[in-house]
């Protein structure tokens, strides 16, 4: 890739793992409003088919849209950020950055299906951290500052605003 957000395909793969990883545990959030719509679920195993080898990155950059569009079939804030989790895990294979928008994004659903649990947010990014592969933690250092280079998911647009840019700061913080 040719922006400081793309990574390497081999690390865009390492971190694709990661990515799927953390859509996947909001994956019920979505899947208990929208059953019969299996494209969250898609993206997720399409994410990881890509993490192994099996999908090429110019296959996921054709359908990188369609786990966003399940975002439509969601009846609550926290089902459209567990939908739109799963859509960014599946862009990783486009763009590396997205795996911190996948982060972001579940963080943001967990906070929104729990909003009497003040923790809620906060454990969802420990366990995120947690569950960082060294390899994957290397390739996300690479990475620019949120809202520093426009070239990409973490330019000025939504993963740098509101809940989604702090949790990415937060990440991106605990990385350096």
């Amino acid at each position: 890739m040719t922006t400081p957000q793309g990574m390497t395909e081999a690390e865009r793969r390492i971190v694709a793992v990661w990515a799927a990883d953390c859509a996947a545990r909001v994956l019920p959030v979505f899947e208990a409003e929208a059953p019969d719509d299996g494209r969250a679920r898609d993206a997720i195993d399409r994410a990881r088919a890509f993490a192994r080898g099996d999908l090429t990155a110019a296959e996921e950059i054709r359908r990188r849209f369609v786990a966003g569009r399940a975002a439509r079939n969601a009846t609550s804030p926290a089902g459209v950020a567990a939908a739109r989790s799963a859509a960014q895990a599946a862009g990783v294979a486009h763009m590396g950055a997205h795996a911190l928008g996948a982060a972001a994004y579940a963080a943001k659903a967990v906070e929104l299906a729990h909003p009497h649990d003040p923790r809620a947010r906060g454990d969802e990014v420990e366990w995120q951290l947690a569950a960082l592969s060294p390899d994957a933690a290397a390739a996300l250092r690479t990475l620019p500052p949120v809202g520093d280079d426009p070239a990409g998911p973490l330019g000025a647009g939504l993963l740098a605003t509101g809940v989604l840019g702090e949790v990415i700061r937060e990440i991106q913080a605990h990385l350096r």
